[in-house]
């Protein structure tokens, strides 16, 4: 019995793996993994799991790339949406007028999420941000500084999490 729940659990894993490389594989060639996968905790609590893809490994921050957050627990979509503006401006992002409409665009592109929820960051070629949940598309900011800040919550040089970086960008510490 516990057999069949395990090989249940892992072909189910990996249908998930699967698919979101599917997605990944739309917009980057031979997309790998860059660095390694990095968990971000919060206090106590496992939040998601990070994974970082680009052509053949290689991130640049000018070419396509997708970021992968695997969730461990649930949080509402909006608090995702807020966390994101302050972590932006955290960062150095300080246009008040801008990041309100940013917040209204993912209040509405970010849903609630679950143990095991997908959500999926691409950075295109045109520096679109392109949002999936459990891989099928839910949204597409079409601004690039919204991308660049975006991405650089987890990429940035003044991220506030330098030990993910580091993990994502396999750089050593």
């Amino acid at each position: 019995m516990r057999r069949t729940i395990l090989f249940t659990l892992l072909l189910l894993l990996s249908k998930l793996a699967t698919a979101s490389e599917n997605v990944i594989a739309n917009f980057i060639e031979n997309p790998k993994q860059v660095g390694q996968t990095s968990r971000m905790t919060y206090l106590f609590w496992d939040v998601y799991d990070a994974s970082l893809f680009a052509t053949q490994g290689n991130f640049s921050a000018t070419q396509p790339f997708a970021l992968k957050l695997q969730y461990l627990r649930s949080l509402n979509g909006e608090d995702i949406a807020k966390r994101s503006l302050e972590e932006m401006q955290k960062q150095g992002f300080n246009d008040a007028e801008l990041g309100d409409q940013w917040l209204t665009i993912m209040n509405n592109i970010f849903p609630d999420v679950k143990d095991e929820t997908v959500l999926l960051g691409i950075k295109t070629a045109q520096d679109h941000t392109l949002f999936y949940h459990n891989d099928e598309l839910i949204g597409e900011v079409k601004d690039p500084a919204f991308t660049t800040w975006f991405f650089n919550i987890w990429l940035g040089e003044k991220t506030t999490e330098p030990q993910m970086r580091n993990e994502l960008l396999g750089l050593r510490r």
